[in-house]
C-alpha cells in the first residue's frame, strides 16, 4: 500500500472504533450525565500523557457548553493543587488502561474527600473502573497504528465519548444558541478585554493571617477561606502568602515540630499581586505563567482588597 492507502485505512479503523462504542453506552452513561447535572461544584478532568491531552480538550468542551470544568494533571496534585478540589465537585478520570500509576495514586485523595469519580477507560475490570462511581467503557479492538501500539483509535474513542457527554449535558440543560454565544471564545474574548479584577474578586471572609501565627491555627483560617491559601498581613499590608501545599510540605518536613512553627517560616514573601483595574485576560496570563490558582488584588499601598480565584477567569 502507498501512503494514502495507509491513511485511508487509519480513518476506517478509527471510524469503526467510534461505531463500536455505541453498544457499550449503557445506564452508566446516563447515570454519569445525571451526576454531573446534580454537581454543585466543578467537573475536574484528569489524566496522564495522551489521556491528559484528550482530557484537556474534553474539559474545554464541557466548559464552553455550560458545564464548569477544568483540567488538572494528577502529578500537580502532589505539589499543592489539591486545594482546587472541594465537596460538590465531580472528577472525570481518564486512562486507557485504567491502571496508570500516577492516576491511581490520585484516586485515594479524591475518595477521602468524598468526591464522586467518573472513570473513562478501555478496561472495565481495571482499578480505575473499580473505584469509580460510574465507568464509561471506551475500549477499542485495535489501534489504527500499524504496530497496534501508538494511541490512535483509543484516543479518538475517548475524545468522542467526551463529546457525547458534553452534548448529552447540553440537551439536559436545554442549552440555547444564546447560551453558546456567552461561552464561545469570541464572546469570551470580548468579556475578558472589559472585565477587571475588581469586577470578579472575592472580598468577603478573606483568609488573613499574621506572620507570627502558629501553623496549627493557620490551617483553620486557610480551611475556612476555601481558597487553598492564607494571606499574612503586617501593619495592614501584605507580608506574604501560604498555600495548602506549603502547609503539607511543612508537615512532612518538621513532623512533630510542625505546630511550633509559624506562618513566617513558610510564607512566600512576594506573592503575585495585581491592581483592581487589571484586566482578567492579564490575570489569567499571570496564573498560567506562574502556575498559580489565585492572585491577590491590592491597592496602591499594598493593602489586600480582594482575591481573584482561577474560576472567576472562566467567563
Amino acid at each position: 500500500m502507498n501512503a494514502r492507502d495507509y491513511a485511508i485505512q487509519c480513518i476506517k479503523d478509527e471510524a469503526q472504533a467510534l461505531l463500536d462504542l455505541i453498544p457499550k453506552m449503557d445506564e452508566q452513561f446516563d447515570q454519569a450525565v445525571e451526576l454531573i447535572m446534580q454537581c454543585q461544584g466543578k467537573v475536574i478532568v484528569t489524566g496522564v500523557g495522551k489521556s491528559g491531552h484528550i482530557g484537556a480538550k474534553i474539559a474545554a468542551t464541557l466548559a464552553s457548553t455550560g458545564t464548569p470544568s477544568f483540567f488538572i494533571n494528577p502529578l500537580d496534585v502532589y505539589h499543592g493543587d489539591l486545594g482546587v478540589m472541594s465537596k460538590g465537585d465531580v472528577v472525570l478520570a481518564i486512562s486507557n488502561s485504567g491502571q496508570t500509576d500516577e492516576l491511581l495514586r490520585f484516586i485515594p485523595m479524591v475518595l477521602h474527600m468524598e468526591i464522586p469519580i467518573i472513570g473513562m477507560s478501555g478496561n472495565p475490570q481495571s482499578l480505575l473502573a473499580k473505584y469509580s462511581t460510574y465507568h464509561l467503557n471506551v475500549s477499542v479492538e485495535k489501534e489504527a497504528c500499524p504496530l497496534n501500539l501508538a494511541p490512535t483509535s483509543s484516543t479518538t474513542a475517548t475524545l468522542a465519548m467526551g463529546d457525547a457527554l458534553a452534548v448529552a449535558l447540553m440537551e439536559r440543560r436545554n442549552f440555547k444558541p444564546q447560551d453558546f454565544a456567552q461561552f464561545h471564545p469570541g464572546g469570551e474574548l470580548g468579556k475578558r478585554l472589559l472585565t477587571t479584577a475588581q469586577d470578579v474578586m472575592i472580598t468577603d471572609n478573606l483568609p488573613t493571617l499574621t506572620a507570627d501565627m502558629h501553623l496549627g491555627e493557620a490551617i483553620i483560617h486557610v480551611s475556612k477561606g476555601k481558597l487553598g491559601l492564607g494571606v499574612a498581613i503586617k501593619d495592614g499590608r501584605i507580608a506574604g502568602i501560604i498555600t495548602d501545599g506549603d502547609i503539607r510540605r511543612a508537615m512532612e518536613k518538621w513532623q512533630a515540630e510542625f505546630f511550633d512553627r509559624t506562618v513566617d517560616d513558610i510564607m512566600t514573601r512576594e506573592p503575585k499581586t495585581v491592581g483592581p483595574q487589571t484586566k482578567i485576560s492579564e490575570v489569567q496570563k499571570m496564573m498560567n505563567k506562574y502556575k498559580i490558582h489565585n492572585v491577590l488584588v491590592v491597592d496602591k499601598e499594598n493593602r489586600l482588597i480582594g482575591i481573584v480565584d482561577r474560576y472567576a477567569c472562566v467567563l
